[in-house]
């Protein structure tokens, strides 16, 4: 039996293709590539975690280089936008984080927008952890809805965030987000913390 041959291929291990500005390309998994009569394989994700956080990471970058591409000399203008876990939460403990972070960029800040996380109580298993609720989808919050508006009509050009939690914790909904922000409001979303660090070179 070949190497080839004793690779197992479950549900778990697949091909993951990715779009690179209308062309795909192979980021994992599959048959060995052969090149100067050596077989090497195509390099896998690290891990399920990483190689997602690293894929959003990557998205979000792609649209930031948009923005920047079409920009001339002006700072970009950022809104700052924070999701509080509470009504009696102060959203202003976060700003200075964020201020610090524009200053640093060179972001000027636009406008502060946020919104109160607000759980969605269950009706089934009140002892579950699933009692402790679901947040409300960022489309779904007044302060979110108001960041997109001002994007739309071009009084910002990105949004600046502490890190993905305040936007979502869901992979999808997160995704979800950074292409609408990048596709139709032509803005990009940047975080203080990033979904996934950068190893050092």
């Amino acid at each position: 039996m070949s190497s080839h041959d004793a690779v197992k291929h479950g549900s778990d291990v697949l091909s993951l293709v990715a779009f690179d500005r209308g062309r795909e390309k192979h980021t994992g998994g599959g048959s060995p590539i052969a090149r100067n009569d050596h077989p090497r394989w195509p390099r896998t994700a690290r891990g399920k975690c990483q190689s997602r956080a690293g894929q959003l990471r990557g998205l979000r970058q792609h649209f930031y280089r948009q923005v920047v591409e079409t920009q001339d000399d002006q700072p970009l203008r950022v809104l700052a936008y924070s999701l509080v876990p509470s009504p009696r939460a102060r959203p202003d403990e976060g700003w200075g984080t964020l201020q610090a972070e524009a200053d640093q960029l060179g972001y000027a800040i636009a406008a502060r927008l946020h919104d109160v996380a607000v759980p969605v109580a269950t009706t089934y298993f009140p002892a579950s952890s699933a009692s402790q609720g679901v947040y409300t989808p960022p489309w779904d919050r007044p302060g979110w809805r108001e960041a997109e508006r001002q994007l739309r009509e071009g009084l910002a050009d990105g949004v600046i965030v502490l890190d993905r939690h305040n936007i979502s914790s869901d992979d999808d909904e997160y995704h979800a987000v950074i292409k609408h922000l990048g596709e139709h409001c032509r803005a990009f979303l940047h975080l203080v913390i990033s979904e996934e660090p950068v190893a050092p070179t």
